[in-house]
């Protein structure tokens, strides 16, 4: 019985990158061996979950994500709760494409991340689970959170990177910690914490050196909760996080687990799941081993370990880390 393959794509997505070459991207999987057919998402909620669900139920051996992140986190909520799971590619063209980044795969020309399937280099990798989503990238809570639903979605897509950087800077201003309970893996942290992250792999936002130490399948995310709530040791870790400098930061907690649950105790605490609203804490987020069989560009990983960004971003990167220098590090409200 031949294989089959389904494309998931979105037909805005990238500037309708996908949409535009997708007769070049079913030939791909055509020479690799699958009968591939392709279904373009809708205005409707949960269009390519429901697609990848039906489709992984029907038996598909392959499943291919084509879009932005959140139509990767769609598939992979599509097809995680199945008992048969059937394999996964994707084929980024959205913002800032955290998850292509992490595989290695291309991000500015759609046919070229499709023939990484051609490589047949696969590898079971980790997603995570919070209450009843699933998630590929990260899960955060806290201080800035809340950015990806206030930068607007033509911004996003024109700017890219840098839309995520300067709204960043408009809420800094906004700071206020928050007190949490968080519980890891027979640890608890209980006290103030400007924002937590679960983090699967090395990309958050474009950042790549947040986690430097990610590993896409030893079964455990990172934990990083940010204690600081003044203005000047937020933006001093932020300028430490660009060059991976943070980790071992007296202002941060910095773990590995494979189960957290996160409890506010006053305050609302929502939750952003892959950069989109997943709900609010009480949660938690427990880690599933090697769920999901993913295409990658293994030639390139973990030896490839950061991906250079792009020069403008380097450039908003020195002139910000410049900046911060000249700023007193004052971290009075650093709890003991």
């Amino acid at each position: 019985m031949a294989k089959r393959a389904r494309v998931i794509y979105n037909p805005t997505s990238g500037r309708e990158a996908i949409k535009q070459n997708l007769v070049e991207i079913l030939a791909v999987f055509e020479e690799a061996g699958y009968e591939t057919s392709a279904f373009a998402t809708t205005p409707e909620p949960d269009s390519a979950k429901n697609e990848a669900h039906r489709v992984g139920r029907e038996g598909f051996d392959l499943v291919v994500a084509a879009g932005g992140d959140g139509t990767i986190n769609e598939v992979v909520n599509g097809i995680a709760p199945l008992h048969r799971r059937p394999k996964m590619a994707i084929i980024p063209s959205g913002t800032t494409n955290d998850y292509a980044r992490a595989l290695r795969i291309p991000r500015e020309d759609p046919v070229q991340a499709a023939k990484i399937v051609l490589k047949d280099q696969r590898f079971k990798m980790d997603i995570g689970k919070a209450g009843e989503n699933y998630f590929i990238n990260i899960a955060a809570g806290g201080l800035l959170t809340e950015l990806t639903y206030d930068v607007p979605s033509n911004l996003k897509s024109v700017f890219g990177y840098m839309a995520y950087l300067v709204k960043g800077a408009e809420m800094l201003p906004r700071v206020k910690p928050v007190d949490m309970d968080v519980e890891f893996d027979g640890e608890t942290y209980k006290g103030k914490a400007s924002m937590f992250f679960l983090a699967l792999t090395n990309s958050i936002g474009g950042f790549e050196q947040i986690v430097p130490d990610a590993s896409l399948d030893d079964g455990k995310f990172t934990l990083i909760i940010v204690k600081p709530g003044n203005l000047p040791a937020l933006l001093h870790l932020m300028a430490k996080a660009l060059n991976g400098k943070h980790v071992n930061d007296k202002r941060i907690i910095y773990r590995k687990a494979k189960r957290v649950k996160v409890k506010p105790v006053d305050e609302r605490v929502m939750v952003n799941i892959d950069g989109e609203y997943g709900g609010d804490a009480p949660m938690t987020f427990k880690n599933l081993h090697r769920h999901i069989e993913m295409y990658a560009n293994l030639d390139k990983m973990p030896d490839d370990a950061v991906v250079a960004s792009d020069p403008e971003v380097q450039e908003a990167e020195r002139r910000f880390t410049e900046e911060v220098d000249q700023i007193p590090d004052d971290d009075t409200d650093l709890d003991d």
